[in-house]
């Protein structure tokens, strides 16, 4: 059996802010953006080379879901941004202005430094160790 995570929904205010944040400072890939109704959108975006997942843009529709915008872990990392060359990724990301809340240390693991979304939802990214290139 192979399954895989093809999507991982993001709540957001608004649609447009969020694929400019995506695209134009984290360099992502604007997949899909189909119109489902005059308030709903199929929004796909991923990282330049991600083969399987993506991020589902889903703008928040009642006063539960906009309470999450930017906190949906609680607080903790949300999620992990992997690079093939953390130093590149990390300087064109502090050109372009994202915020930083963890700057770079280097574990076992990788070299990783947290920095927060537009909405302050904090990620990770990565440049995976030797040993760990294929995960």
């Amino acid at each position: 059996m192979k399954q895989h995570i093809a999507s991982i929904a993001l709540v957001v205010k608004e649609y447009d802010e969020a694929i400019d944040f995506y695209v134009n400072k984290l360099n992502f890939v604007l997949l899909e953006d189909t119109k489902l109704s005059e308030t709903k959108r199929w929004v796909m975006l991923a990282p330049p080379g991600a083969k399987e997942c993506c991020l589902l843009l889903a703008r928040a529709a009642d006063e539960k879901q906009e309470a999450s915008i930017g906190n949906q872990t609680g607080g903790r990392v949300f999620l992990f941004l992997f690079t093939d060359n953390f130093d590149r990724d990390f300087a064109n990301m502090k050109a372009k202005g994202i915020e930083f809340v963890r700057e770079p240390v280097v574990f076992e693991y990788g070299k990783v430094a947290v920095f927060k979304d537009l909405y302050g939802n904090l990620w990770d990214i990565i440049e995976p160790s030797d040993q760990n290139k294929n995960l």
